[in-house]
């Protein structure tokens, strides 16, 4: 199969322990970006209406349901853009799609700002598949973790655990759970916190007391072994 991992990597354990450590709502999201068609895994089917990334995250974050979707399934052409399903509008690459919502003084600092915003080449990906991470039968690129901050605190000091350092997140406010959660783990293989974005917050559920995270799934492993020594840990807050 396509991007299958050379590693088997026990998925349904690892959730287990993000749920429990973590005292998640809902489950991580596994997430996989499939090239062609041999990229779908076996037996899971097409989503069966056209919605945004951010709220197909959340059916199998909170549903449990398991999915594609190709280009035509997605709404949102920022999030369909940025994980490499379509090509840029011209209204976004202008600057002209976000000036127009209000949330930049002028078209040049959003075209700042799109220019920026992580993203897989454009038509590079002909699907998003999406599971819930302890039912995923497939080996996925990337996990999508949506939180409280104290949940995210843990998760920020599992990312520092076994090298310490600093964490570098990059976001812009928009295009949180595509840009920031999915295409720039998969892109560069650091995990990536963001604050959730209004698109999100408004059409996929995140609640006003949730953050979002992508973990490259190469990443698992290791975040599974450091999560309970973290938050067992005597500093650590209950």
């Amino acid at each position: 199969m396509e991007d299958q991992m050379r590693t088997e990597i026990p998925y349904a354990e690892i959730a287990e322990t993000l749920k429990t450590a973590l005292d998640l709502r809902g489950s991580p999201v596994a997430v996989k970006l499939a090239k062609n068609p041999d990229g779908i895994p076996e037996g899971v089917g097409p989503i069966d209406e056209t919605v945004r990334h951010c709220q197909m995250i959340s059916r199998a974050r909170l549903n449990g349901e398991i999915f594609y979707a190709t280009a035509d399934k997605h709404v949102c052409m920022g999030g369909a853009w940025a994980l490499g399903l379509k090509e840029l509008t011209p209204s976004l690459r202008s600057g002209e799609f976000y000036y127009k919502l209000g949330k930049f003084e002028s078209w040049a600092a959003c075209m700042r700002t799109i220019r920026q915003v992580p993203h897989v080449p454009e038509l590079e990906t002909y699907a998003t598949v999406y599971a819930p991470l302890e039912k995923t039968p497939f080996d996925p690129h990337v996990i999508v973790i949506v939180a409280e901050p104290r949940a995210m605190l843990k998760l920020a000091q599992t990312t520092l655990y076994l090298l310490g350092g600093r964490i570098e997140s990059t976001m812009a406010g928009i295009q949180s759970v595509c840009a920031d959660a999915t295409a720039l783990p998969y892109l560069t293989g650091n995990v990536n916190y963001s604050l959730g974005c209004d698109g999100s917050r408004r059409f996929s559920g995140i609640e006003d007391n949730e953050l979002v995270m992508g973990i490259p799934a190469e990443l698992l492993p290791e975040f599974a072994r450091a999560l309970p020594i973290v938050t067992a840990a005597p500093g650590s807050v209950k």
